[in-house]
């Protein structure tokens, strides 16, 4: 059968309740055989709608016709057109996928009762406790799992005859500054703080239990609070949580079993409804189920420290590796630095790819040369991409450029199973950059750290980019400054610049110099004759000529109009002359090549000396001058043109 690559679709995976569903969903993985792609957005806390478009569009990226099966959680994702989009593209691809928790259509469902358990915890607050007094902080209204659990509740407060006003309902997102700001409001706009709020979920109810307390207020003996989700640790907290016990890690596994059945072709059932159990102790008024024996605190105690010290570990890594990245002045630096920092946090595999464009004001400067396109911001991926870094189980690959649609190098084919990798946009703002792709056994990559690393990396590569573009900007001044737009040699600035040191150096050694100084013959007559774009061509057939002849380390310019002047260091008359014949030479083959409508001709005029201090190097040029001026007067303007 082979090995089956499966895409899942979340967002904010340091939640509890994503964590948990991707802790089985990797446990799946390795169980099944499945090698799992992550594709996963931060875009739902930052309140940067131009953040926002950037982290989605890593789900564009997302091409489902290159997997065998689909897990989605699109109840995560805040943005409701990035669903729709994501669904049509699997219904094209025609692939099995499983939605947990939000039911789609065409689609294996595994999800819960909400109704059913919102019912029993708000049950047991009116009856065990005799609470009549509510609030409730909920979701998203749009969600449906939010939605559900909100009509359950007030379902339940209507059959006991209890009524509950508008401002006692605070809509959240799941978060928790929502707890935090749900509590804010009702001591607002409630006469009276209610008896008892009722969550949506455990992260909402823990904060708004620290905003309660931060007024004063004891929980439950002046507010009692509950959670739904049961995925906050509730004996990390200073009261128990009561809350609704359901299977999330169970949900990811049996997604990836839902999935390989398929594949071997065993009928499956299309909806799959979890059993799901209520939790009730310290926050509801419940004083059984509370933690109190010692060797379970000192174990507890122990695990939280040990994951204390290892956030502190790995956010020095993070924070070195941000202030290293930021001091980088090149992209093989920035490179090379990002590799050094990269290892330290352990990954089995690691793919940092570039989109072609992701240097865009020098992709797109160079483009708007070639076929006149307008610069923009670019928002999608190219076809291809670079990849840089490759770093496979230890060893670095040199990996040069994929198709962005299979996302992973060829180096990540090392014939494992059960892979679970996390593919993160990079991004500023709506900018496309590229993205990465990551697999560790290690680090817990779920979590806020994983989150920092990304949004470090996106900031330091964006800095990257806008410090090549300024540098790519001041050359273009200095170009603009010294060298002749229409020709593309030096103009009279770039050859002041050019030939300021060694000038210098022969003034104070007393050393040779030559000036040379040329003028195109019978421009008047050629624009007259032929036109403008004609005698501008034979100025550019002048530079042209320079080029290929001064091949002995001269510097020459177009000294303006039809008047051009070399320069060159320890010449002899017989340099000189070797020169002259070079130019003449490299002339009669431009007119023997018959590209032309006019023969190309052209007066030169050459000095050498020793300059002496005091004597600017224009002073030799009107010396060149003179000398050119006098072999002009023997020419005879009939011979520039061509018989017409």
């Amino acid at each position: 059968m082979g090995v089956k690559r499966i895409a899942v679709i979340i967002e904010e995976i340091g939640q509890s309740y994503q964590s948990a569903i991707l802790s089985g969903i990797a446990a799946g993985a390795a169980e099944f055989d499945l090698n799992i792609a992550a594709f996963v957005s931060f875009s739902g806390e930052m309140n940067n709608p131009r953040h926002e478009i950037g982290e989605l569009n890593i789900f564009s990226l997302t091409d489902f016709t290159c997997f065998d099966g689909a897990i989605l959680l699109t109840n995560t994702l805040s943005c409701q057109k990035a669903v729709n989009d994501i669904i049509e593209k699997i219904k094209l691809a025609g692939i099995p996928t499983v939605s947990i928790d939000k039911y789609i259509p065409c689609f294996y469902h595994i999800g819960i009762d909400n109704k059913t358990a919102m019912r029993s915890i708000t049950e047991h607050m009116i009856n065990t406790h005799g609470y009549r007094d509510f609030a409730y902080i909920s979701g998203p209204p749009e969600n449906s799992e939010s939605s559900d659990r909100l009509a359950a509740f007030c379902s339940v407060l209507g059959e006991n005859g209890l009524d509950i006003s508008e401002e006692a309902i605070y809509y959240g997102d799941f978060r928790a500054p929502s707890g935090k700001a749900a509590v804010e409001h009702f001591i607002e706009y409630l006469p009276n703080m209610p008896r008892a709020i009722i969550c949506a979920n455990d992260v909402m109810a823990a904060a708004a239990i620290t905003a309660l307390r931060a007024h004063g207020l004891r929980v439950p003996d002046d507010v009692a609070v509950t959670g739904f989700d049961n995925t906050y640790n509730s004996h990390n907290y200073q009261v128990e949580l009561t809350s609704v016990e359901r299977p999330l890690t169970m949900s990811g596994r049996l997604a990836c079993k839902l999935l390989n059945e398929h594949f071997k072709g065993i009928p499956q059932q299309r909806n799959v409804i979890l059993n799901m159990s209520a939790r009730f102790t310290e926050s509801c008024g419940c004083c059984h189920n509370v933690l109190s024996d010692v060797t379970t605190l000192k174990e507890l105690n122990f695990r939280n420290y040990s994951n204390f010290e290892s956030v502190q570990s790995y956010m020095a890594v993070l924070n070195r590796m941000s202030t290293q990245l930021e001091a980088c002045n090149n992209f093989n630096d920035y490179i090379a630095t990002l590799k050094r920092n990269a290892v330290e946090i352990h990954p089995d595999e690691f793919y940092f790819c570039l989109c072609d464009n992701w240097d865009s004001e020098l992709a797109l400067d160079r483009s708007t040369a070639r076929n006149g396109a307008e610069p923009g911001i670019p928002t999608t991926y190219t076809e291809e991409v670079t990849v840089p870094i490759a770093y496979v189980n230890g060893e670095f690959m040199d990996c040069g450029r994929i198709k962005s649609k299979d996302i992973f190098p060829s180096a990540a084919k090392t014939g494992e199973t059960g892979k679970f990798y996390f593919v993160t946009p990079l991004h500023f703002g709506e900018r496309c950059l590229g993205y990465m792709a990551i697999r560790s056994s290690r680090i817990p990559l779920q979590n806020i750290m994983f989150e920092t690393f990304c949004i470090n990396i996106c900031n330091s590569l964006e800095n990257l980019r806008k410090l090549m573009c300024l540098e790519y900007a001041v050359d273009r001044l200095v170009n603009l400054y010294t060298k002749d737009t229409f020709s593309g040699i030096y103009n009279r600035n770039g050859f002041v610049q050019a030939t300021e040191d060694i000038y210098r150096e022969c003034t104070e050694k007393q050393r040779d110099i030559m000036l040379m100084f040329i003028d195109l013959d019978g421009l008047k007559i050629i624009n007259d004759t032929y036109g403008h774009d004609i005698g501008d061509r034979a100025i550019c057939n002048i530079a042209d000529v320079l080029r290929d002849s001064c091949t002995g380390g001269e510097i020459f310019c177009r000294f303006g109009g039809d008047e051009f002047i070399v320069f060159g260091a320890d010449y002899t008359e017989q340099m000189a002359q070797q020169l002259t014949e070079r130019i003449e030479a490299n002339i009669a083959k431009i007119n023997s090549s018959g590209e032309n409508p006019f023969v190309l001709s052209a007066s030169l005029g050459c000095t050498i000396a020793k300059p002496k201090k005091g004597e600017d190097i224009f002073y030799f040029v009107t010396e060149a001058d003179n000398v050119m001026y006098a072999e002009k007067r023997k020419k005879k303007q009939s011979r520039h043109l061509k018989k017409l």
